[in-house]
């Protein structure tokens, strides 16, 4: 993987092209929250006219704070659908491309794949990821699809510790995006309150 700066980024994509680089094959955003306070984005190119030789994949990063990247759809046009995927799911802003929304609803405000966004259903509803069959089964007669009696419910991956985020103490500042991130381990047992 070669590291491209954020502002040699289309240049880099353009020498791309001209090196024999013509076919767009996947372009992704990756958060590093936790190791920098940036977004990796990552593209994959491939050159069909030697067959065999390896993909081109390049990657740079953009501030978290203030993501921005020239848009690569004038020289991939098929960029333009996995950049406008990034836009809406990580916030990152494609400089040049297009701003239309393509898969959440125009009315919702929100970046779903940031790792320091807290999902809400998920703390407010029954984990369809059970350990055992029956086990997210509430009030269910022991033995027909309920959980063991000692079996303690885990929160599923996604959902912060209630003392970083929902039940924190509101004397407490606002907690920092990295230990929101940090906190959204699942499988650990939920603790009871009182």
């Amino acid at each position: 993987m070669t590291s491209v700066p954020a502002g040699d980024w289309l240049a880099t994509v353009r020498s791309s092209f001209a090196d024999g680089y013509r076919y767009f094959d996947w372009l992704g955003c990756v958060d590093e929250i936790g190791r920098s306070d940036t977004f990796r984005i990552v593209l994959v190119l491939r050159n069909l006219d030697a067959p065999g030789a390896a993909a081109r994949t390049l990657s740079t990063q953009v501030a978290r704070g203030e993501p921005r990247l020239d848009s690569i759809g004038s020289v991939f046009a098929g960029a333009g659908w996995h950049e406008r995927e990034a836009a809406e799911l990580f916030g990152v802003e494609f400089v040049g491309g297009s701003a239309r929304r393509l898969l959440l609803d125009p009315g919702y405000a929100g970046t779903p794949l940031r790792k320091d966004e807290v999902l809400g259903s998920r703390a407010g509803s029954t984990w369809p990821g059970a350990k055992d069959p029956g086990e997210s089964v509430p009030g269910s007669a022991a033995g027909v699809g309920a959980a063991a009696p000692s079996r303690r419910r885990m929160v599923p991956p996604g959902v912060p510790d209630a003392a970083v985020w929902g039940d924190r103490d509101p004397d407490l500042p606002a907690a920092d995006p990295s230990e929101v991130a940090d906190a959204t381990v699942g499988g650990r047992v939920r603790r009871r309150k009182g």
